[in-house]
């Protein structure tokens, strides 16, 4: 029988399947994407909290000193189990603009890091040691050179962040990156087993939207471009599951299950929960648009500044912005056309926000 666009969505849900802990989530999904934006949380945080039943905004910056976990760019900035760390190192790239603006300012800092006491930095004393001069940034600002240094040593595989302190990342030595540099694994598995990550992630998808998560790992994977696509196409050829779903060309990891149970209940998902974030998957499979407008004006968004998409079921039938005022949580809700608010949404809508009153510490 040819595979229904059901049977798609109850297979994209299974990214929510619940998880006993902080580890297991991020074991599971191979990549937790990070963001700073607290609206009413950080992304990481929206994320887990969506899979780790109790999960609490903050656990995971409060745990991470304790577990399997690195901060890491792949398709985007976020945290990986160190198994998938080794993948993206040795990672070879061309001399880095701090180099150019302060020649040998990297040397010096990576030897004030191994030298200092407790094993990690915080990016104040390193400025404090170097100065203050400023560089620019990836964003077309100004930096402190000292920070953009350890910055590019993290980049390189040399540092690593060991906690965040009031959200600001110190750094220690990453010597377990030692043995991953000396012996490599090949470069052709190291690009197989990060399309199959991605696939198995953001999975089932379509196959344009894998081709783009994998052009996103340019930054991740600089001088893997070429066996990042070789291994796509083998992939696509050999290696994955696929259909055709509404002349639409979906891929996902052999091993999964399309006919899974149809989730049920009310669910409030952060915009870069792996549910959504395809937002080609999501305007095919949900018949609307989504998008992020919190870089967009005021006066030009459409669904407000921080929308998370609403799921009754399988269905995602409006969306909601949430934000915390004088300790109270505030929440404005919006349905597609169409949608009847029976009793039965109404009630598991209160639920989900009596939950989101409890992963942000409020009172009930």
């Amino acid at each position: 029988m040819p595979t229904t666009s059901a049977q798609i969505r109850a297979a994209a849900f299974r990214t929510l399947d619940a998880q006993p802990d902080v580890q297991s989530a991020i074991n599971a999904m191979g990549f937790l994407q990070a963001d700073p934006m607290r609206a009413p949380a950080r992304a990481q945080d929206l994320t887990l909290m969506q899979r780790v039943p109790g999960y609490r905004a903050g656990d995971l910056e409060k745990w991470y000193p304790t577990l399997d976990a690195e901060e890491e760019m792949l398709p985007n900035y976020g945290f990986v189990p160190r198994s998938v760390q080794a993948l993206l190192h040795p990672r070879e790239v061309g001399q880095l603009k701090i180099e150019q603006h302060a020649p040998g300012l990297l040397a010096e800092v990576l030897a004030f890091v191994r030298a200092s006491e407790g094993g990690e930095v915080h990016p104040r004393e390193v400025q404090q040691a170097f100065g203050s001069a400023r560089v620019g940034n990836a964003w077309g600002g100004q930096s402190s050179a000292s920070t953009r240094a350890l910055d590019g040593l993290h980049y390189q595989g040399r540092l690593r962040v060991t906690r965040r302190a009031s959200g600001v990342r110190l750094y220690g030595p990453a010597p377990h990156l030692d043995a991953v540099r000396e012996s490599p694994q090949p470069d052709s598995e190291r690009a197989r087993r990060v399309v199959h990550l991605l696939a198995r992630l953001y999975g089932p998808l379509p196959q344009a939207s894998l081709g783009y998560l994998l052009s996103l790992c340019g930054y991740g994977l600089p001088h893997l471009k070429t066996e990042l696509r070789a291994a796509l196409k083998q992939a696509v050829s050999e290696e994955l599951a696929g259909a055709t779903v509404d002349s639409v060309k979906y891929v996902w990891a052999a091993d999964t299950v399309l006919d899974a149970p149809s989730p049920s209940g009310v669910r409030l998902i952060g915009p870069f929960d792996p549910l959504i974030w395809d937002r080609r998957r999501f305007a095919h499979l949900q018949g609307w648009t989504y998008r992020l407008e919190a870089y967009t004006p005021p006066a030009k968004r459409v669904l407000g500044y921080y929308a998370l998409p609403l799921f009754w079921n399988e269905k995602a039938v409006g969306w909601a912005n949430l934000k915390v005022e004088k300790g109270e949580l505030q929440s404005q809700l919006s349905f597609v056309p169409g949608v009847r608010q029976t009793a039965a949404l109404k009630k598991g809508i209160a639920a989900e926000l009596e939950r989101y009153r409890a992963f942000l510490g409020l009172k009930s």
